[in-house]
């Protein structure tokens, strides 16, 4: 079990800090209200709405927005959202992962392939690109929750894969039938998570040059600003270089 990360954190989904929070807010319910619709409408019982509402009070969505959202999924006549999963590759061979939450999917997928259009990619088919990445649970907490030594000694006692730590916070990884269980024995000792959740993780990163590399931030953040848009996955890394452009 590997103690730090091996390189930068891949998942790319802009915070609430550079994109309107309103719009954040509304991915946010609308999760909400698919996991309570799926299963119990009490968190303690529904695995994917608890970590729904763990994502809300990380990006300190109003306790009203969330109770709205849970309340929404028992009302008559409301939108019946499918998951839908794509697949493609933006510029350089970068593998990108899209996951949705649509009432139509003909309207996403026409969405979607035209977004990798315009900004250098290609939509594949299913399969073409998550056979590059692991499907694993993934439990976050901050930087403060505990050492790096702390976090990985409880990542071993409560069943965890992995644990990666850096300046940014603690990663703990598991498999997906395992996070209920693992976040369960983690928050006993540390607290609540900033999220728990299943992911793509990568398994191993494409560095691209400078070029493909602004081309390619531009398609994550098109694909991430689509209202059906849920979660945007990606094999990319950024170089240094593209780091600084992006800092100065």
């Amino acid at each position: 079990m590997a103690g730090h990360s091996q390189f930068k954190n891949i998942m790319y989904r802009k915070g609430a800090q550079d994109k309107k929070r309103s719009k954040l807010f509304s991915k946010l319910a609308k999760e909400i209200t698919v996991a309570a619709k799926m299963g119990l409408a009490d968190p303690a019982y529904n695995p994917r709405l608890r970590a729904a509402i763990q994502d809300a009070r990380a990006e300190n969505m109003p306790r009203d927005n969330i109770e709205r959202a849970i309340k929404k999924s028992t009302d008559q006549g409301g939108a019946n959202y499918e998951e839908v999963r794509y697949e493609g590759f933006g510029p350089g061979g970068v593998g990108v992962i899209v996951e949705t939450l649509t009432d139509n999917r003909n309207r996403t997928a026409s969405a979607v392939r035209s977004l990798f259009t315009k900004n250098g990619g290609n939509l594949g088919e299913t399969g073409s690109v998550s056979f590059m990445f692991s499907r694993l649970g993934r439990i976050d907490y901050a930087p403060e929750a505990g050492s790096a030594d702390a976090m990985l000694e409880a990542a071993i006692e409560a069943g965890a894969e992995d644990c990666q730590s850096s300046e940014d916070g603690h990663e703990l990884f598991c498999a997906p039938d395992a996070l209920h269980e693992v976040a369960r024995a983690l928050e006993a000792k540390f607290g609540e998570p900033r999220s728990a959740k299943i992911v793509w993780k990568p398994q191993n990163a494409i560095e691209v040059d400078d070029e493909k590399a602004e081309t390619l931030i531009k398609l994550l953040e098109a694909l991430d600003d689509d209202d059906d848009v849920q979660q945007v996955y990606s094999n990319f890394e950024l170089s240094d270089s593209v780091m600084e452009k992006m800092s100065a």
